[in-house]
Parts: structure tokens; sequence; C-alpha cells
């Protein structure tokens, strides 16, 4: 079993290395796709300034800013946030608003 494991570790071993110098493309269900959601489109489309929609997802100003020009990533409950309120800006911001 050892050497089993061994041949299939160096396959893949292999296999990336072909990846990485181009000589193979990798399977398509082994690329993960991962969407960043996009915070200024988001904003704009709720009509709030910088500051006033920092203040309503309860982040920094500068989080916001840096997601807006991509230096950073909104993750965890912010980027689940975001994709509600890009869902539908309207009654999430209205929401936001009265609990906060």
């Amino acid at each position: 079993m050892k050497d089993e494991l061994f041949s299939d570790l160096l396959a893949s071993a292999e296999e990336m290395v072909a990846i990485e110098k181009g000589d193979l493309l990798p399977a398509d269900s082994a690329v993960h796709h991962f969407s960043t959601p996009d915070v200024k489109k988001i904003r704009e489309v709720s009509g709030k300034s910088r500051q006033e929609f920092a203040r309503i997802i309860g982040a920094s100003i500068e989080s916001v800013k840096s997601w807006e020009t991509k230096r950073r990533n909104p993750s965890g409950p912010t980027k689940k946030l975001l994709t509600l309120i890009e869902a539908d800006p309207v009654k999430t911001i209205q929401i936001l608003e009265q609990t906060g």
C-alpha cells in the first residue's frame, strides 16, 4: 500500500509541474473559481456614499475603500451580506438601516 500511495503522490507532483510549465491543462473539475462581489457597484446601486455604506454594513470606511479598489476582498459574513444587498439593494438596505 505504501508503494501505491507514493506512486500516486509522485504522479500528482509530476502533473503539477506539467501544469505549472504550461505543458498540461488542469481538468475543469479540478479548477476552483471564487466569485468576488463588485463592492463599488453594489454600493452605488444602493445609492449610499462610502461612509453611509460602511456604517450600514458595520465595516470601516477603509475596508469598503479597499474592497472597491480590489486591494482586499470581503469574506465570510461580509461577503454574504454583500450578496444579499446585491440581490435586493433597496429592501436589504432598508432592513439594515432599521436594525442599525
